[in-house]
């Protein structure tokens, strides 16, 4: 039997790259090319950010990791600003939709539904035990 042990160095990456297109194959049953990467923004005001966003894209999906703004700048369009950005660089990538999952009935629901997203499931005590809505917006 394999010893299972906590990878610290470049080792599982190192054989992820060997194995992963075959794994994927297996997994989808056909071969997928399988790009990922990940896309940071910044609202400026006067070379000072005011606000960030961050778009991971991979196997032709869009998920918002993040989408920050200073509080004192808040509820003035920048956080609407950097997810219409981050829908144009996922259209750039051929992505058919994004995601993003966050508190379920909360402030960053209602903004993303206010932003064109819907609920698409809600995960019982996912995170920190507390429900999460996984929210979708089609694109193209």
């Amino acid at each position: 039997m394999a010893e299972i042990v906590r990878s610290a160095d470049e080792r599982a990456d190192a054989f992820y790259l060997v194995h992963a297109r075959e794994a994927l194959k297996s997994a989808w049953a056909f071969t997928v090319v399988w790009h990922e990467q990940s896309v940071d923004l910044l609202a400026l005001e006067e070379d000072a950010v005011v606000g960030t966003a961050r778009l991971r894209i991979a196997a032709s999906l869009g998920h918002v990791e993040r989408v920050v703004v200073d509080p004192q700048f808040r509820r003035r369009g920048i956080g609407r600003a950097l997810l219409l950005q981050l829908d144009d660089v996922a259209n750039y990538y051929n992505c058919h939709k994004m995601t993003v999952g966050v508190l379920a009935g909360g402030e960053a629901q209602r903004f993303f539904e206010a932003c064109g997203y819907h609920q698409e499931a809600l995960l019982p005590q996912h995170d920190f035990k507390l429900d999460v809505a996984m929210l979708r917006k089609f694109l193209l």
